[in-house]
């Protein structure tokens, strides 16, 4: 834990008792802080108190003698309109922070030299942020890694000289950080997303530059319009800045070229590391992810030999295009994060000779976006409720099967892999929410890595 100190002898009001939250909560007490807490479920509200967390009905606070508002990442702050605990401090004149927000204000007091590495993105923030940890750890470094990726902030060991926090940072956790300034800022790309929590496009980019626009060194993935110009503007209010792209770049930086990831330095540059060979690193997405990866342990003054290793030893996220078995020639793939079409291209871009296993609750558009990839496909197998309307998009062009559900289509998948000559994928990949037959992404991933496990003369991967 990090004691939340910043706040000793003061009143802080809390909504919100998830997991981050009750860790904050924890926090600040530990610190000397009087908490209040609040949250709209009961039975986080009776958590809080067995764990002596004061709990109560934030409207009923006199709110003049509250020194700050703690607001959990997933309750609305500006839009689709403030929530009322949001609305009550702003009316009293209190600030509105959230936890890592605390975690910079006590890092700037105890320890203001700590390495800091702050990550964010629209995709590949997590895998990048494993990635950097796994990397700096195989290098023998004390790593704390936390954020929006599982592990409260404030959950994790408290900043020291010689420690490295690797922090995901997703927009509302930005939005609640105004002192947000690493040591390391990485932005890795745009597109829209949660624009019904930030009101625009604009507006949602504009939070996400928070984070890189006060950083030691702004690692920034050139790749798409929006975040080239967050780069830009950065260099121009002269930031420190690396470019990271699967392109050739013009100054410092990380570029994938095809598998070979090049440093650029001085104007010169020198291949790095390659990814061929790294399962866990598929893809043009994973090869932008790694660039950045490889720009922040080279700032942080690991050795290229070092980097490589760790590397080459990642074992990758789960449900994301994990390999979770083989048997002869046919490579099972979990791919359950992927709940839309654009997650889905990815890995459909990523294999040849697949056989796919999707389907459940549909997103808008469905799988119409995929069509240009149906060649690489050999058979579907559709499950849940977007059977009918996915079947009716694959039409004659891929042939497919109602298998119902995932037991089945792996039933059927493995049979026909095993039929087939040459190699082969079996892919989960289901371009669809879960909750149809399973109550999240990773229960349908663990159900499809345990049915797997389960087939005849397997060879399990990462067990």
């Amino acid at each position: 834990m990090t004691p939340v100190t910043t706040f000793s002898g003061k009143t802080v009001a809390l909504f919100g008792l998830g997991g981050s939250g009750l860790a904050t909560a924890l926090a600040l007490k530990a610190g000397g802080a009087h908490v209040i807490a609040c949250d709209d479920n009961p039975a986080k509200m009776a958590e809080a108190a067995d764990k002596g967390i004061e709990t109560g009905d934030l409207r009923q606070l006199d709110w003049s003698t509250v020194s700050a508002l703690v607001l959990s990442p997933g309750v609305p702050l500006t839009h689709p309109e403030p929530h009322w605990s949001a609305r009550l401090a702003k009316e009293a004149g209190v600030e509105i922070i959230g936890d890592i927000e605390l975690f910079c204000r006590e890092r700037a007091k105890v320890a203001p030299s700590a390495p800091f590495v702050a990550i964010t993105g629209t995709n590949g923030k997590s895998t990048t942020t494993a990635l950097v940890a796994h990397i700096l750890r195989e290098a023998g470094r004390d790593v704390q890694m936390g954020g929006n990726i599982g592990t409260a902030i404030l959950s994790l060991d408290p900043p020291a000289d010689d420690r490295v926090h690797v922090v995901e940072c997703s927009s509302f956790q930005i939005d609640l950080a105004p002192s947000l300034a690493p040591t390391i800022g990485v932005h890795l790309n745009l597109s829209p997303d949660h624009i019904d929590r930030h009101g625009s496009m604009e507006n949602y980019a504009a939070i996400k530059e928070r984070l890189v626009a006060k950083a030691g060194l702004a690692v920034i993935g050139v790749d798409d319009p929006m975040s080239r110009a967050i780069a830009h503007r950065c260099q121009e209010s002269g930031a420190n800045v690396a470019f990271v792209s699967v392109e050739p770049i013009d100054g410092k930086g990380v570029f994938a070229d095809g598998e070979t990831l090049v440093g650029v330095k001085d104007g010169e540059a020198a291949p790095v590391a390659k990814l061929s060979g790294i399962g866990s690193l598929r893809g043009a997405h994973n090869a932008q992810n790694a660039a950045a990866a490889v720009a922040v342990s080279l700032a942080l003054s690991v050795s290229p030999e070092k980097i490589r290793s760790g590397l080459h030893t990642f074992p990758g996220l789960p449900h994301r295009m994990e390999e979770v078995g083989r048997i002869g020639e046919a490579l099972f793939i979990n791919d359950s994060k992927a709940t839309n079409a654009d997650s889905t291209e990815k890995a459909l871009k990523s294999f040849d000779n697949i056989l796919w296993i999707l389907g459940g609750k549909a997103k808008e558009g469905g799988i119409a976006p995929l069509k240009k990839y149906f060649p690489k496909i050999r058979k579907a197998y559709l499950i849940g409720e977007a059977t009918d309307a996915f079947a009716e998009t694959l039409g004659n062009d891929v042939p497919h099967v109602r298998s119902g559900a995932l037991d089945k289509a792996v039933e059927q998948a493995a049979a026909d892999a095993a039929a087939m000559k040459g190699p082969s994928v079996v892919l989960l990949s289901p371009a669809c929410a879960s909750y149809d037959q399973f109550p999240n992404y990773e229960v349908r991933g663990n159900a499809f890595r345990d049915l797997v496990r389960a087939l005849p003369g397997v060879e399990a991967k990462g067990a």
